[in-house]
C-alpha cells in the first residue's frame, strides 16, 4: 500500500467515516464553499519538519490573526517528540495541532493522534516543483473553506497546480480545481496560503494569506499537511 493511500485510509479511520466519494467542481463553485461557523481561536502548536522551517508555510501562518495563539515546533523521530506530543495530546486541554511534514513525521503523527482519540479535521498530500503543485485532499466538515481558499489564491496568482478534496460528510460536492502555470510568481504561494488556511481554520478570520515572491531555492517534495482537533 503506498503512503499516499495509507494515509488517506487512516485520516476516514480517525474520524469513524465512511462512503467518501470523488467528484468535480469547478474554480466558480469554490466561491460559495468559504462559509461555515466562527468561533474564537484554539491554542494551536504548528509542526514542521526539514526545510518547511525556513519557507512560506510559516510566514503564512504568522499573516494570520490567529498566529499569536501559535507556538511552532520541529518534528523529529526521537523519543522525547514522541513522548511530548503524546503527553499534550492527552492533556485534555482544547487545543489544535496542525502541521506540513514529511511522510515519516506524518505517518507518526497521525498515528498518535489515532492511540489518542482526537479528530482529525484535514489531511494532505502535497508534491510541489519550482513551476506547479499538486494537493489531495481529505477535510470534514470544519475544514470546508480551506480547500477552496487554496485553490482560488493559487489560479489568481498564476502558479500552475492541480487540487481534489474529498469531503467526509455534510451535503456540499466533493471539489476538484486546477489551472496552467501562467508565470513562475509565487512558487511557494501553495505553502503561504496552506499554513494561513489551517491557523484559521474555523474561526472568523476571512482573510487571505501574504503573497510571496519565488525564491530561487522554493520549496520543493513531498509532504503531508494535517489539521488534528484535541
Amino acid at each position: 500500500m503506498n503512503v499516499e493511500r495509507r494515509f488517506l485510509l487512516k485520516g476516514m479511520a480517525l474520524g469513524g467515516l465512511a462512503g467518501v466519494a470523488m467528484g468535480s467542481s469547478s474554480l466558480a463553485m469554490a466561491n460559495t464553499m468559504l462559509g461555515g461557523q466562527a468561533r474564537p481561536a484554539l491554542p494551536t502548536l504548528a509542526l514542521v519538519s526539514g526545510n518547511v522551517a525556513e519557507s512560506a508555510f510559516l510566514q503564512g501562518i504568522k499573516a494570520s490573526n490567529a498566529a499569536k495563539q501559535v507556538s511552532v515546533q520541529r518534528t523529529d523521530l526521537s523519543l522525547d517528540f514522541i513522548l511530548g506530543l503524546e503527553k499534550r495530546l492527552r492533556s485534555g486541554q482544547p487545543q489544535r495541532i496542525i502541521g506540513l511534514v514529511d511522510d515519516a513525521s506524518a505517518a507518526l503523527i497521525i498515528d498518535l493522534a489515532r492511540s489518542t482519540g482526537a479528530r482529525v479535521q484535514w489531511l494532505g498530500q502535497h508534491n510541489a516543483t519550482a513551476n506547479a503543485s499538486q494537493h489531495r485532499l481529505l477535510s470534514a466538515e470544519a475544514a470546508s473553506g480551506c480547500a477552496p481558499q487554496l485553490g482560488l489564491q493559487l489560479n489568481a496568482c498564476g502558479t500552475g497546480f492541480s487540487l481534489s478534496e474529498q469531503r467526509l460528510h455534510g451535503n456540499k460536492a466533493p471539489l476538484q480545481m486546477g489551472a496552467a502555470s501562467r508565470n513562475r510568481a509565487g512558487s511557494e504561494q501553495w505553502a503561504a496560503t496552506l499554513g494561513y488556511a489551517l491557523a484559521v481554520m474555523g474561526t472568523a478570520d476571512s482573510g487571505q494569506a501574504p503573497l510571496v515572491a519565488s525564491r530561487p531555492s522554493p520549496l520543493t517534495g513531498n509532504f503531508v499537511s494535517f489539521s488534528i482537533e484535541a
